[in-house]
């Protein structure tokens, strides 16, 4: 539902030529004129032309080369003009059979003749890379030569073969064995053979050759003698000049041809009604198209009376008024170009387009001054730029696509969409009716009376542009001569009978100025009501060497033209806007037209032309959008910068908030209007804000366009690629609008809108939850069904984003006060449903609520009870009503449940013949599951039951709530030693021993205190209990505890408890002495005067304990030289081997759940190459199991995998603070080795020279391992911080994390560590054993 409108123009005037041809230098960007003159002598003077695309537009043409040749025929002599890029040489081709060529690189252009056909030529054309050039002669013959003119092939093109490609007939779809409907079998025996077959009187009976876009193949048009009539043939070539196929004999084929470059069809032209012709009427002129084999494939009625044939009484010079002269495709296969003479009028091209099997005439040229056209030609790189001649001029028109949708706004937005065909405009309004083309609501005809128009007949009928009013319902149509008209649509919005349109023509004018050539039109803000039609049309059109937009006023009776402004440059655009003209000029920058004065400001700019643009109004700041060909989306606001929103934009809208634009990801993307200003304000730092990636994304239909968006609909309209129409809701369109309804109040239009479009209901609450409560009562008003209610709450409670539990409460505790005051027999479906969809549901309000309604409304119990069974599970219900007591609720539940008579009845029956209520509870409660309950009923059903009580706490493990029961009971001693033992059992001694002081149980209390090693509480509370505990057994508990504070290493503490409670000081002098407190032992001697101890016990331990340091320092310089090694082999390594060093599975194939099993050896693009396949396949989706078990395995440093650096380095960390403890050891030792004797002072000496030898080495080797590699970080390129994951993270997330972690450093993330710290092994060195 495209347009095709012209974009750019351009005009190049040799008055004093004769142009024939042109030609295209891409790499130069210039173009080479031919003009052909006739000679004196007989023959023909080549004059070649040169026009620098690149230099100032006021550069003049210069002749750059001229050449003669010898005329053969009266028909143009230069039959082909073409650069070749490759070797940079202009051919030019002759009729006469030159070939003359001139290299480009020279600086004087000399035409030379590399060769010539002696019998002429009649054809010739390129193939589309310039490798190939095909050639007809004038003995009929088909030559294929090489770019360096080498021949590859020579054959006649009369051929009775078929050719290659012969399709073997077996009878199937032959005309006698077809179904003739009505026509019965006459029609099958009638023969075609007697229908004749023969060319048109238009013909030139000149060949013609095009190729296919790859060059695979080619297609010749040429005039054959067979049979009574001669009629042309296509025969289509390989690119070897092998004959591959030759077309069915169609009467009436005319000599255009052109092979569409996507090459699936061959187009040309048909001639009906007269002998030799078509079947048909006469005057009908069809454009025909072929399959490569041959075989016909569709048509089109070319439309004679759309301005080409002459009206009655003019004499004709031509059999129909007109001939079509050529035919061509654009270079992206989407518009052919139609070129037609006409008689007593200018010459004609119709640009045609299709869509959804159906031709749209888009646009008409025709020759200015009823002069005719020379040559036509389509650019080869820029689509939709064709390039025609005349005689004295070139016209370069520069063509693009737009789409004509109705920009005005709510509620008056009809969404409306105009076609151009013809002379007639397809209209559909969208909000209305959901036409897909090419069908439409209506189809208004333009110029149905072109006498009354006064429109000469050499204009075009076809408008160059459309547009609709930006804020009425009103359309305006431009012809490129001037013309305007008017119409008022009169759109029906909403459902109703009768037409949806009822267009009325209520203006028309023409522009005065002949030398403007007019291509778009624009209707501003209307300034009076809508129903005196009063506005402004602009009208841009262009001059030699600028642009010019004229201010026409229309009062509603007739229009005025009010001034002109001339703008700065030419080939620009009037921007879609509401409110302000603003104009874009070819680079990109914007102006405000002022009509007033008649001069233009400058607003800002975009980076590059963009063809279509809005400028958008803001409530802070105005900005444009624009869409670049490229693809490139911008937006620029009034002296901002420009930015780019995407890069591979197809086509975008504005409507309800939103920027929306489809991209070449086939993604429909929905940018908040209200962010795009704050991303055009640079930062403190000069920098603007990052685009942002998490706009709202919806996926589309491959390849599609957004035709229009109707924000009251909340629709938006997507066209495919073959032209078919999708219509989608996309949610942001929808919020939006309930969003505005919500705002003014209208909860059932928002209500059933969410319905629709399946959007959670909870959004109507937050929305803003606190005007939604202050209205609830009008939302009970509007929507009043129960249904919809119950929807509602149970939306609240169940959707896929809950509302938090408090909010839920709240509104369902409102909601249901006003439901009981309005009318309760009604709503008591939706007061309950208020009860349970509370988080936790409250069922036993809403059984509550039953028992209510039983004795009030005993005729809505029964439905009220089955709607709360379908609501909530039977199981929860019979449980709650249960847990209330109450037994009549509880038969009410399960007689209108699934539940077996058999199986309650009985239970029920059991409980019912306990005798006290409390015990009763309590055998509910522990049913239930509600232990706690349970215990209180069971405490009080009376002391009688204690026992039972006990052993329930113990079972459920209730202690803490049991102590709370019995509290101040004369059972309360009972429950705590209950408690105590069960935290002995748990190892919790000391928790258990305080327990048992308090519950008098001192024997037990003094074992748990032993098993906690609370000595200070064990002896005091063995000896505030003599008459427990003797002085024997203190003894024996001061060694027991000794012996485990020994083996807890707590030395000081085991000797302090020997010496405190018994007399043996040897046994405390061990234990000191293991601990390396010489100090204290020495203290203790001297305090008992025990100095035989001294050799007994110090002198021996002192020794022992340096041979403990001596062995600890072997094994840690042992594993330091084995450590620092493997990290020297491992940085070699990395650097030579990185890709190795880093091999580790790419995470992001984790989770891929499908494999090719191949046979062949995978390579390293294996994973990215392989198909899925069905037929022989293995699973490689991991599991929980596996993925937590790998995660395990990252970082656990094993042999060879590329965290054993990381490991290693932490394992040298742990060496350093080893040795820092050993140091303070030594401290401790070395000063009594110096003092003991001779042998220990030399063994004192021993030890402090080794462990300084080792304090050396591991310092040498920290630094090695942590100052070298921080100097060589680049190695492995910068560290990179990332922001921490959190717990929620996916596996995959994570593991991503721990690769790009791997990437860096080892040193740089693991600290170095302090070789000298402030602990007790600073200055451990004793001076005087050095």
């Amino acid at each position: 539902m495209r347009n095709l409108s012209l974009s750019w123009f351009d005009a190049i005037v040799l008055d004093e030529a004769c142009i024939c041809s042109t030609a295209v230098d891409l790499d130069e960007k210039t173009i080479y004129i031919a003009s052909e003159k006739s000679a004196s002598d007989g023959g023909v003077n080549v004059e070649i032309y040169r026009v620098d695309k690149n230099s100032s537009k006021d550069a003049a043409p210069e002749v750059v080369s001229m050449f003669s040749a010898t005329a053969l025929g009266s028909a143009t002599q230069l039959i082909s003009f073409k650069i070749i890029e490759d070797t940079r040489n202009l051919v030019a081709i002759m009729r006469n059979g030159d070939i003359t060529t001139a290299s480009l690189d020279d600086e004087m252009l000399m035409m030379e003749v590399q060769g010539s056909v002696d019998e002429g030529l009649q054809a010739a054309a390129w193939s589309p890379d310039n490798s190939l050039l095909a050639l007809t002669t004038g003995d009929n013959k088909l030559i294929l030569m090489t770019l360096t003119f080498d021949v590859i092939s020579e054959t006649p093109l009369e051929t009775a073969e078929f050719g290659q490609d012969a399709p073997i007939n077996v009878g199937w779809g032959s005309k006698q064995t077809q179904f003739h409907g009505s026509l019965g079998k006459a029609a099958a025996q009638t023969s075609s053979s007697n229908i004749p077959v023969g060319c048109s009187p238009d013909d030139d009976n000149l060949p013609r050759i095009s190729w296919r876009g790859d060059g695979a193949y080619f297609v010749v048009s040429s005039i054959t003698p067979t049979g009574p009539l001669s009629h042309r043939v296509l025969r289509v070539y390989d690119h070897q000049a092998v004959l591959q196929s030759t077309s069915e004999s169609v009467s009436g084929l005319e000599h255009t041809l052109s092979w569409r470059p996507s090459g699936n069809l061959i187009a040309s032209t048909q001639r009906f009604g007269y002998e030799g012709g078509g079947v048909g009427r006469d005057g009908r002129h069809d454009l025909v198209f072929f399959e490569r084999n041959g075989l016909r494939h569709g048509e089109f009625e070319l439309r004679p009376g759309h301005g080409l044939v002459p009206p009655p009484g003019q004499k004709l010079s031509l059999k129909w008024g007109y001939k079509v002269k050529e035919i061509k495709w654009s270079s992206d296969s989407n518009v052919l170009a139609v070129w037609s003479e006409r008689d007593n009028a200018s010459d004609l091209v119709q640009l045609w387009t299709t869509g959804n099997y159906h031709w749209y005439l888009k646009q008409e040229i025709t020759a200015p001054h009823d002069s005719n056209f020379t040559s036509m030609d389509w650019h080869p790189e820029i689509a939709l730029q064709l390039i025609l001649t005349t005689s004295s001029r070139i016209f370069l028109r520069t063509y693009a696509w737009e789409t004509v949708v109705s920009l005005s706004r709510p509620p008056i937005d009809s969404g409306s969409v105009a076609v151009n065909d013809g002379s007639a405009v397809f209209l559909t309004p969208f909000r209305t009716q959901n036409v897909p083309p090419p069908m439409s609501s209506i189809q208004l005809a333009l110029l149905a009376d072109p006498e009354k128009s006064q429109l000469p007949r050499s204009a075009a009928r076809v408008p160059v542009h459309t547009c609709f009013s930006s804020s009425s319902d009103i359309l305006g149509v431009l012809w490129e001569h001037g013309h305007v008209e008017v119409y008022d649509l009169r759109t029906r919005l909403g459902p109703g009978k009768g037409k949806v349109m009822k267009p009325t023509k209520i203006g028309t004018c023409s522009v005065d100025n002949t030398n403007i050539y007019c291509r778009q039109i624009m209707i501003s803000t209307s300034t009076g009501s809508a129903d005196s039609h009063s506005f402004t049309i602009l009208i841009l059109g262009s001059l030699s060497n600028s642009d010019v937009v004229m201010n026409v006023r229309f009062d509603g009776e007739r229009m005025t033209e009010t001034g002109t402004v001339t703008m700065p440059s030419r080939n620009g655009r009037l921007v879609r806007s509401s409110d302000v003209d603003v104009w874009e000029a070819e680079n990109g920058e914007l102006f405000k037209v002022n009509a007033d004065n008649q001069t233009s400001t400058l607003l800002g700019g975009f980076l590059e032309f963009c063809f279509t643009a809005q400028r958008v109004p803001l409530p802070s700041t105005d900005i444009c959008v624009g869409l670049t060909g490229s693809g490139k989306l911008q937006f620029c606001g009034q002296e901002t910068p420009c930015r780019i929103l995407a890069t591979n934009a197809t086509s975008f809208a504005v409507a309800s908030g939103y920027l929306i634009y489809t991209t070449g990801a086939h993604e429909a993307i929905f940018a908040p209007l209200e962010n795009l200003p704050t991303l055009l304000i640079a930062g403190d730092d000069g920098n603007f804000k990052e685009i942002p990636i998490d706009y709202e994304k919806r996926r589309v239909e491959r390849g599609s366009r957004i035709v229009v968006c109707v924000p009251s609909s909340m629709s938006l309209v997507l066209q495919m690629p073959r032209g078919n129409l999708e219509t989608i809701n996309p949610r942001p369109l929808v919020l939006e609008v309930v969003r505005q309804d919500l705002n003014a109040g209208e909860y059932r239009k928002a209500f059933f809108a969410c319905r629709k479009h399946r959007i959670d209901l909870n959004f109507l609450v937050e929305h803003n939850e606190i005007t939604f409560l202050g209205r609830l009562d009008t939302f009970v008003e509007q929507v009043h069904e129960v249904d919809h209610l119950n929807l509602f709450l149970t939306s609240l409670g169940q959707s896929l984003q809950p509302l938090s539990p408090a909010a839920i409460a709240k509104i369902s505790d409102a909601l249901r006060e006003i439901l009981e005051k309005k009318d309760f027999k009604k709503y008591v479906n939706t007061i309950l449903t208020a009860h349970v969809v509370k988080t936790p549901p409250n069922y036993e309000s809403a059984l509550s609520l039953l028992l209510r309604l039983k004795g009030e409304e005993p005729a809505l119990v029964e439905d009220a009870v089955k709607y709360i069974i379908f609501l909530v599970d039977a199981e929860k219900l019979f449980d709650t009503a249960l847990g209330m007591y109450d037994f009549s609720l509880v038969l009410m539940v399960a007689q209108h449940s699934q539940k077996d008579p058999r199986e309650y009845l009985p239970f029920l029956r059991e409980l019912r013949a306990i005798g006290d209520k409390s015990y009763q509870k309590y055998k509910i409660d522990d049913y239930l599951k509600r232990y706690k309950s349970a215990l209180n009923n069971l405490a009080q059903a009376g002391p009688s039951f204690f026992d039972e009580a006990i052993q329930y706490i113990e079972h459920h493990s209730l202690y803490v709530a049991a102590l709370s029961l019995w509290l101040n009971s004369d059972r309360y001693e009972d429950v705590l030693a209950v408690y105590g033992d069960w935290l002995f059992e748990r190892r919790e001694f000391r928790q258990a021993a305080t327990v048992l002081v308090e519950a008098k149980r001192p024997q037990k209390a003094m074992v748990a205190y032993e098993k906690a090693l609370e000595w200070q509480e064990l002896f005091e509370l063995a000896l505030r209990h003599p008459e427990l505990v003797n002085g024997e057994d203190v003894q024996d508990m001061a060694y027991r505890v000794s012996e485990d504070l020994v083996s807890k290493k707590r030395f000081p503490e085991a000797a302090r408890v020997i010496l405190d409670y018994t007399a043996d000081v040897r046994t405390a002098l061990i234990a000191l002495v293991q601990g390396n407190e010489f100090s204290e032992a020495l203290r203790i001697i001297t305090l008992k005067q025990e100095p035989q101890l001294v050799e007994d016990v110090i002198h021996p331990g002192a020794l022992e304990s340096k041979a403990q340091i001596d062995e600890n320092l072997t094994e840690m310089k042992e594993q330091l030289r084995k450590q620092l090694s493997r990290i020297r082999e491992l940085r070699v390594r990395k650097i030579e081997e990185p890709d190795e060093f880093y091999g580790v599975e790419d995470t992001a194939l984790h989770n891929v759940d499908i494999m090719t099993d191949v046979s062949m050896a995978p390579t390293a693009f294996t994973r990215y190459t392989v198909a899925p396949s069905t037929a022989a396949s293995r699973s490689s989706k991991r599991s929980s199991r596996s993925k937590r078990k790998m995660e395990r395995k990252v970082g656990s440093g094993r042999k060879g995998t590329v965290d054993e650096e990381e490991y290693l380095l932490r394992s040298v960390g742990k060496l350093v603070g080893r040795l820092n403890a050993t140091q303070s050891e030594a401290k401790k030792l070395l000063p009594h080795l110096f003092k003991f004797s001779s042998h220990h002072r030399e063994e004192g000496s021993a030890m402090q020279r080794k462990l300084s030898e080792f304090e050396t080495e591991l310092g040498a080797a920290v630094e090695e391992i942590w100052v070298t590699c921080c100097d060589s970080a680049g190695l492995d390129g910068q560290a990179q911080t990332a922001p921490p994951l959190s717990l929620q993270s996916s596996w995959a997330a994570r593991m991503d994390e721990t690769e790009r972690q791997r990437k860096i450093n080892p040193a740089e993330r693991i600290a170095k560590p302090q070789l000298y710290g402030d602990g007790d092994g600073k200055d451990w060195k004793m001076k005087l054993l050095n």
